[in-house]
Order: C-alpha cells, then structure tokens, then sequence
C-alpha cells in the first residue's frame, strides 16, 4: 500500500502560502500596528481617566470631609450661641424680678409711711377736738354750779357734742 500525502506541494498551495504571508505581514503593517496604536492610545486615555476620577474623588471626599467639619463646628457654635443667650436671659429676669421686688418693698413702705403719718394727722386731730370739748365741757361746769341733775344734762350735752364732731 502507498500512502498518499494529505496535502501535495504544488505550485499553488505554495503559491498560496506566499500569499498569505504577503497578505498577513502587509496588514500588520498597515492594519494592525495603527490599530495597535489606537487601542494604546484609548487605553492610556482611559488610564488617565480613571487616575483623573480617582483624584477627584479624593477631592470631593475631602471637600465633603472639610465641609462636615465646618458644618459642625457652626453647629457646636451655634449652641454656645443658644446656650450664652439663654444665660443672658435668666440673668436679665433675675435682674428684672428683683428690680421689681425693690420697687414693691419700697412702694410698700412709703405707703406703710404715709398710713402711719395720716394717722398720726388723724390722732393729733382727734386729741386736740377731745381737749377743746374737754376744755369746753370743763368750762360749763365751772361756769355753772352742778347739781346731780345738771351733772347729767352736762354729760349727755357733751357726748352728744363729742358725737356731732365726728
């Protein structure tokens, strides 16, 4: 038995051969290395890209990370701004109670003042209207002999003078 080759070398198959790596070296020339070239230079854009991305993101979250900061400490702030407030205004109704209180004790005692001296006006009123009765009374007694029954008419004239002056 002969045994057949597969393939036969001939002419065309080595024809075809050539061709194909005429073929195949002429688009790594012209196709593949400007291809190649392109998907460099879109991977290194997209490297770039990313680094770029990475960096901003860095950025915001610093950004963000400063912001916090400074949104608590105008909030801590703020507090203290609350807190010193309401201090001011306890102490300003402390203030403004015992001013008040002042005020009414010493309201007080000028009115405690002027009852005792319009009192005493009134008693010193009074005194000297039962001495001039007294003195009156005393007069008619003396003026007049007394017996028991113009005692008594001398009595009841002067309470009913006494009630009269009041």
């Amino acid at each position: 038995m002969e045994f057949k080759p597969l393939i036969g070398i001939t002419y065309e198959f080595v024809f075809q051969l050539v061709n194909t790596f005429l073929v195949f070296f002429l688009l790594k020339k012209l196709l593949f290395k400007p291809v190649l070239g392109i998907i460099e230079a879109r991977e290194k854009d997209i490297r770039e890209n990313l680094a770029q991305g990475e960096r901003a993101k860095k950025e915001g979250l610093s950004l963000k990370s400063e912001y916090e900061e400074k949104l608590n400490s105008a909030k801590e702030q703020g507090q203290e701004i609350i807190k010193q407030a309401t201090l001011r205004a306890e102490q300003k109704e402390t203030e403004i109670i015992a001013a008040a209180k002042q005020e009414a004790s010493q309201l007080k005692e000028k009115a405690s003042k002027d009852v005792e001296q319009e009192r005493q006006k009134v008693m010193n009123e009074i005194k000297n209207e039962i001495s001039n009765i007294a003195i009156l009374a005393a007069s008619k007694v003396i003026e007049k002999d007394i017996d028991s029954k113009k005692h008594k008419e001398l009595i009841d004239n002067f309470i009913k003078e006494v009630g009269e002056s009041k």
